[in-house]
């Protein structure tokens, strides 16, 4: 007698579950997971100052001119008797927002014409890489001071926005030859060359197939530039060339006062250089962490 024909059910085979990104995120990169949690209390600190921060940063205090770190004052004061930690809570909110508007923009602007470059080669891809060697020709903080020095200053919703564009502009040719080189082996991929041969139009092949191939090193230096375009911030605050008083600020504490009172009050320089360290930090170690975890050769 022949056997019976086994009849397999559908719920036998089980699919294998699809690892959290997020928990492997954290499995993968410990380090990366530390530095969003910083990365997340600056955020927080920024959007919300007025549930953190004990004082009022503009606020000044005579009777606590110069105060040295105490339970009152747990970071001390300044030269007009305002609370340190407060301002630099509040000087979070400037940092990252100048921060993110200026990597965001400098990294978008640097990511289209690195991919237009790969994509139509030519004349345009060589137009385009003349430019960008022009830009790179210029240190960064010497590019964002001729850039900031030759704008008007102009305020929209409390950001100069004339700021964010000299922070932005030193972003974009460096973002725009790591964006060409990945769009570069996108381009030679077969499905790109079927795409052509069905005659899709060259709008829809960049959007569709080339865009989302190099989210990945888009994200990656997007995330890395932010604590660039914070130094830069600092910096340009610090020669004046920033945000203006009284404006709390990290580069902007570190200069006129601080410098003057250095000796007699030294904390008016440690803690903002602190803050300015640590957010440099934290976002360069996760923009690193997410760099080895989104590419593939760091995978074991």
């Amino acid at each position: 007698m022949a056997n019976a024909p086994q009849v397999i059910s559908a719920n036998s085979f089980v699919l294998p579950k699809r690892p959290n990104p997020v928990l492997s995120f954290v499995r993968q990169q410990p380090m990366g997971a530390v530095s969003f949690i910083v990365i997340a209390i600056m955020m927080f600190a920024g959007l919300f100052p007025q549930l953190v921060a004990p004082y009022d940063p503009l606020s000044i205090n005579f009777s606590s001119i110069l105060a040295a770190p105490s339970w009152d004052h747990w970071l001390g004061t300044d030269a007009f008797g305002r609370d340190i930690l407060s301002r630099i809570i509040y000087g979070s909110r400037t940092a990252l927002v100048i921060g993110f508007a200026s990597s965001l923009m400098g990294s978008t602007i640097g990511a289209v014409l690195g991919i237009a470059s790969a994509y139509f080669g030519g004349r345009v891809d060589n137009w385009i890489q003349r430019f960008v060697d022009i830009l790179l020709a210029f240190p960064i903080i010497v590019l964002a001071l001729v850039v900031v020095a030759a704008l008007r200053k102009t305020v929209v919703y409390g950001v100069d926005v004339n700021l964010v564009i000299a922070i932005a502009i030193p972003i974009v040719p460096r973002v725009a030859r790591v964006v060409r080189a990945a769009a570069l082996s996108v381009n030679v991929m077969p499905y790109i060359d079927a795409a052509r041969a069905a005659g899709y139009s060259d709008m829809r092949i960049i959007f569709r197939h080339m865009a989302p191939n190099v989210v990945a090193p888009f994200l990656i230096m997007f995330t890395a530039f932010i604590a660039q375009a914070i130094l830069l911030e600092a910096s340009l605050s610090f020669l004046g060339l920033g945000v203006t008083e009284p404006t709390a600020a990290w580069g902007l504490m570190l200069s006129g006062n601080a410098a003057d009172f250095f000796r007699e009050a030294p904390w008016m320089i440690i803690f903002p250089g602190v803050a300015i360290s640590l957010a440099v930090f934290a976002f360069n170690l996760f923009g690193d962490s997410l760099r080895d975890y989104l590419d593939p050769r760091f995978k074991t």
